[in-house]
């Protein structure tokens, strides 16, 4: 078998086992299990809150659910320690089914999720979340929660540090699903952090300590701050650069005044040249005044011609009206 399905075959068989003991020991306050195979066999830890229940009258009980576990899941020589739950507020299985019996015995569901939560918190834990989702109070499904503290829901966290149990009511209107969660008193989170007024720095960190003494910090930071020859020299060379570069700017714009100026005059002169072209006309002036005078001379002669000829068609229709007169 590939590893990936023995994965897939352990997990599977675990949450199995944990529901047979869930059923079988539920009254006696079930609280969780741990499973590890060992060379001798299959070594489980239970946890429960009345272990006396979980063993039975000279241990008939546990030697029940031992051959049961052999027959039903094919362990090989299960060993079964049962364990006392020492503060049965802080676990997350303990308290999710003390809720579903509370609700499955008719207490009104945020009675019981108050009370719940602030037993929680009683008993020193860092913060609790508790979620009924279902047919809470009418044939319609929701969800209520209930928060205390500080809870964590995501990241190694919330896998390592968070107790999580789930129980189950079954009511007449249907089914109520319980989900708790729970962060111990004592658990170590990430983002913790602690400030030691009373702690001596010469024992955390002697080497700081010694440094700052020989080099005087706290004179300097108490005093002005006294210009070195580095930093003279430095900002001499930065102010030198700075004044390079401003010469180098001007000169830039200063060049490119210049070619813009030429560039406009070079376009000015060309745009007169093409409106202001003269016209070379061959033999001078003297040569246009004999042209004109001609012209006039033309015109002169075409506008006799032109009278000529109207009179002559006047003189032409006065004859005909006569002649149609006498007629």
């Amino acid at each position: 078998m590939a590893d990936e399905h023995q994965f897939i075959e352990n997990g599977l068989q675990r949450s199995q086992i944990d529901e047979f003991f869930q059923e079988e020991l539920g009254r006696a306050g079930y609280g969780g299990m741990d499973v590890a195979k060992t060379p001798m066999g299959t070594q489980i830890v239970l946890k429960a809150e009345k272990p006396g229940m979980v063993i039975g009258k000279g241990g008939e009980n546990i030697r029940k659910v031992t051959t049961a576990l052999e027959e039903r899941f094919n362990l090989e020589d299960p060993q079964i320690d049962v364990q006392e739950v020492e503060e049965p507020d802080l676990n997350a299985r303990i308290v999710a089914d003390r809720l579903a019996n509370a609700l499955e015995r008719g207490w009104y569901f945020r009675k019981a999720g108050h009370t719940t939560i602030d037993r929680i918190m009683e008993a020193g834990a860092l913060g609790a979340e508790i979620v009924l989702s279902g047919k809470v109070t009418g044939a319609r499904s929701r969800v209520e929660k209930f928060n205390r503290g500080y809870i964590k829901h995501n990241g190694e966290p919330a896998e390592e540090v968070v107790d999580h149990g789930q129980g189950v009511a079954v009511m007449k209107l249907g089914t109520i699903g319980v989900d708790v969660k729970i962060i111990p008193p004592g658990a170590e989170l990430p983002d913790d952090f602690e400030v030691n007024e009373d702690m001596d720095p010469e024992e955390v960190v002697p080497e700081a300590v010694e440094v700052n003494e020989a080099e005087g910090v706290e004179e300097l930071l108490e005093g002005e701050p006294e210009d070195t020859d580095a930093d003279a020299d430095e900002a001499e060379a930065d102010a030198a650069a700075a004044e390079a570069a401003d010469a180098d700017a001007d000169a830039e714009a200063d060049l490119d005044e210049d070619v813009v100026e030429e560039v406009i005059e070079e376009e000015v002169e060309a745009d007169a040249d093409e409106e202001f072209d003269e016209v070379e006309v061959p033999g001078g002036d003297d040569d246009v005044e004999e042209e004109l005078e001609e012209l006039e001379e033309d015109v002169e002669a075409e506008a006799e011609d032109l009278v000529e000829e109207m009179e002559a068609e006047e003189d032409a229709d006065a004859d005909d009206a006569d002649e149609g007169g006498d007629a």
